[in-house]
């Protein structure tokens, strides 16, 4: 009969934190390997002062967090666990979580063990007992890379490339957090179903992880139109109205060259280069993202 090593303790995989440009928000992404556990964190995490919203994307809930601290008016069943604080000290994020019961083992040993994790503070937790930890996690910052017309009518497939380069490029500073397949408007000279990608990265080294991304995806694209375009960002609003443009009609190069954000730059510009950018505040807002707004929507 097998063994069980630790029989009370989920780990979550992986637990990455991004923050704005100020350090006055966080968001606070925790990938997880059991879908009830998650759920019902979810639900009263959200019940936290310092907690602005929460989503699940895949197999991520998605916390954005105000800075700060917080007392926890903790109670079973109604208010269990939550996040009692939240700072950005320097090039960390300091992250606590108090908890009842279950929710204090959550709150403790099952985080605190996590991928990750720098540091952690961590309290005995198990049967009905108030525990938490604090985890130091490394602060970084979003990067989100469009890409598109990487293929031929022959050969390729940009949603798959763009996945493999991100997985390839993923290391240590750089973690790949999304990948979003953007419907665009269905121009004359696309290939076949005219979508471009937005892959999404938390990242402490952002130049190192754009360059690699650049040197791959020349190394490997079949066309002579790619585009890319990488933003850094903690909030991709402001490219908002040209993604509407693009996925409503076709777009200029000229309407493309408007946009004057320093945080935005356009490092292969083929005729690509308008999707790429289009595709990025798309980022997992998967509905909208692949619906088709063929001039009416």
């Amino acid at each position: 009969m097998e063994r069980l090593s630790d029989p009370y303790t989920i780990r979550y995989p992986q637990i990455v934190g991004v923050a704005d440009e100020s350090g006055g928000h966080v968001e606070l992404i925790e990938f997880f390997d059991c879908t009830g556990g998650a759920m019902w964190v979810k639900r009263h995490y959200a019940q936290s002062p310092l907690v602005c919203s929460v989503r699940t994307v895949g197999a991520t809930n998605r916390y954005i967090l105000s800075a700060g601290s917080a007392d926890l008016a903790l109670e079973g069943s109604v208010f269990p666990a939550g996040i009692a604080a939240v700072a950005v000290q320097g090039d960390e994020i300091a992250v606590t979580y108090r908890g009842l019961g279950g929710g204090g083992v959550g709150a403790s040993i099952c985080r605190a063990s996590a991928s990750g994790v720098v540091r952690h503070k961590s309290d005995p937790a198990g049967g009905g007992r108030l525990a938490g930890s604090t985890i130091w996690l490394p602060r970084r910052e979003r990067v989100v890379i469009g890409i598109d017309d990487t293929d031929t009518p022959e050969e390729g497939a940009t949603w798959t490339l763009a996945h493999n380069i991100a997985r390839a490029v993923e290391d240590d500073r750089s973690r790949y957090l999304s990948h979003t397949i953007v419907q665009l408007y269905p121009v004359p000279y696309r290939t076949k179903n005219c979508v471009a990608i937005a892959c999404e990265f938390a990242t402490s080294d952002p130049g190192g992880l754009a360059r690699h991304y650049r040197d791959l995806l020349t190394e490997y694209t079949l066309s002579e139109e790619t585009g890319m375009a990488v933003w850094r960002g903690f909030d991709t609003a402001p490219l908002e109205e040209f993604g509407g443009k693009v996925k409503r009609g076709e777009v200029s190069a000229d309407d493309l060259a408007a946009i004057t954000d320093g945080r935005l730059s356009v490092l292969m510009d083929g005729r690509g280069a308008i999707g790429a950018v289009a595709a990025i505040p798309f980022f997992t807002r998967y509905e909208e993202a692949l619906a088709l707004w063929n001039g009416s929507g």
